[in-house]
């Protein structure tokens, strides 16, 4: 799938007319997507899926199953997944498009390890700026063969090799990604002997995406074993061809609720999971009460009710250790700028490695509107100040365009200059921007 044709023409973020009252249904979560869709592609049999997100990132990922021989029929939201027969694989060369699509880059190169043919990896410009060297070289402990001229990026070709045949432990270092150990994960139990994953770095940040893999792995059949946190071991085993329904992204319903504090007024999402999730946005209900939104559950629904922000008001500062979730940072970041007091916020400075820079991009961002934030080595400082409209630069990064977006509804003039980056992950943004703003 080739790179979205994004406008070149800013698009105006709108200030919120009146305070909020608004209620929306967001479609499936891209990380649980993607992840389910690997799965039934490695599945004893067919598989159906419900409710999947349809964006780029999810088309890349079917785009690469496909090409490595598996199908995906889509009936509406129903697909049907037949898995890959790894064993009738020719071995012609294929090559991969993974865009920027950090499940596809990581989740994919592990499985050419079961068929015979060399793959190829690219991406977009930005995509051959993320590391991969984690990845590679796990690859390489398992016997591939791995051709990346010794950059540790895209694009590379990956050789499959001789795999272990006994109990085997690749080593990495997982500091600035967890999908490295996620993509180690989803292709253990296919190997030909028990595998040990050892994280060998001093920090781990967004624990939960590992704890949703393990999760989805344990909903089809297949048993992982963990110790300290930071060593998993899975033994060969079937996994069940399992129907499964995706929940909600809550990570793309950050900017929605968190939109409810900035304009006042109240802030609806629906089917937002009943019982506990794997999905960071689960935590997004904790993080908006210390900016002082009042969360309310009701059933599967979620509400977030804030004050509207004026002369004299504003939001509660916070100080937000963001390790677990860093991908709901640049929409609390954002929302610190409506705040009385300095913000701080610690645990991200693997985002530096995300689509963008996120943590230059919001510095870079909130100081061209007059805001003052800082970066320090693992996160950002924002002081309250005076904000003026102008460009909000995206950046290539969906998130930093939805958090223009945020910004706009309390600050007149403020324009994303690729509001179409936000296909990423969630084409209907547009439209349920404009629903949010419309409802009475």
């Amino acid at each position: 799938m080739e790179a979205p044709n994004h406008s070149p023409n800013p698009w105006p973020a709108p200030q919120s007319p009146r305070i909020l009252n608004a209620s929306l249904s967001l479609p499936g979560s891209k990380s649980l997507t993607n992840r389910e869709l690997v799965l039934a592609s490695l599945a004893d049999g067919p598989a159906v899926l419900r409710g999947g997100l349809v964006a780029r990132d999810t088309e890349l990922m079917m785009d690469a199953l496909e090409a490595l021989g598996g199908a995906i029929i889509r009936h509406g939201d129903t697909w049907s997944v037949t898995p890959i027969n790894f064993g009738q694989i020719s071995d012609g060369p294929v090559t991969i498009q993974c865009g920027l699509a950090g499940t596809v880059m990581r989740f994919v190169p592990p499985l050419v390890l079961l068929g015979f043919q060399p793959v190829t990896f690219d991406g977009d410009e930005r995509a051959r700026q993320r590391p991969m060297s984690p990845v590679i070289d796990a690859l390489r402990q398992l016997g591939a063969r791995v051709d990346d001229d010794d950059r540790g990026a895209l694009p590379f070709t990956v050789y499959p090799g001789g795999l272990p045949t006994s109990a085997h432990t690749v080593q990495i270092d997982a500091s600035q990604s967890s999908q490295f150990v996620s993509a180690l994960l989803l292709v253990a139990l296919r190997l030909q002997a028990p595998l040990t994953i050892e994280h060998t770095g001093s920090s781990l940040p967004s624990l939960p995406h590992i704890d949703m893999t393990i999760d989805c792995l344990r909903r089809r059949g297949v048993s992982v074993e963990i110790e300290r946190g930071t060593r998993w071991t899975i033994e060969p085993q079937p996994i069940d061809a399992e129907d499964t329904t995706i929940e909600p992204d809550l990570s793309n319903a950050a900017p929605f609720l968190a939109a409810a504090l900035v304009a006042g007024g109240q802030v609806t999402v629906t089917d937002w999971p009943a019982t506990t999730t794997t999905q960071v946005g689960g935590l997004l209900p904790g993080f908006l009460t210390e900016f002082g939104a009042v969360v309310e559950r009701d059933g599967d629904t979620l509400s977030v009710e804030g004050p509207r922000i004026g002369p004299g008001v504003g939001l509660q500062p916070v100080s937000m250790d963001l390790s677990a979730a860093g991908e709901l940072a640049p929409t609390l970041v954002s929302l610190s700028l409506f705040s009385t007091g300095t913000s701080r916020f610690s645990g991200i400075g693997h985002l530096r490695g995300h689509e963008t820079d996120r943590l230059k991009a919001l510095v870079d961002n909130i100081t061209a509107l007059g805001g003052v934030a800082t970066e320090t080595s693992d996160g950002i400082i924002v002081t309250p100040a005076p904000l003026r409209g102008g460009p909000w630069r995206a950046f290539g990064d969906h998130r930093m365009a939805t958090s223009g977006a945020l910004v706009g509804l309390g600050v007149a003039g403020v324009e994303v200059d690729d509001i179409a980056q936000t296909d990423k992950t969630l084409p209907e943004f547009l439209s349920l921007w404009a629903s949010l703003l419309e409802q009475e």
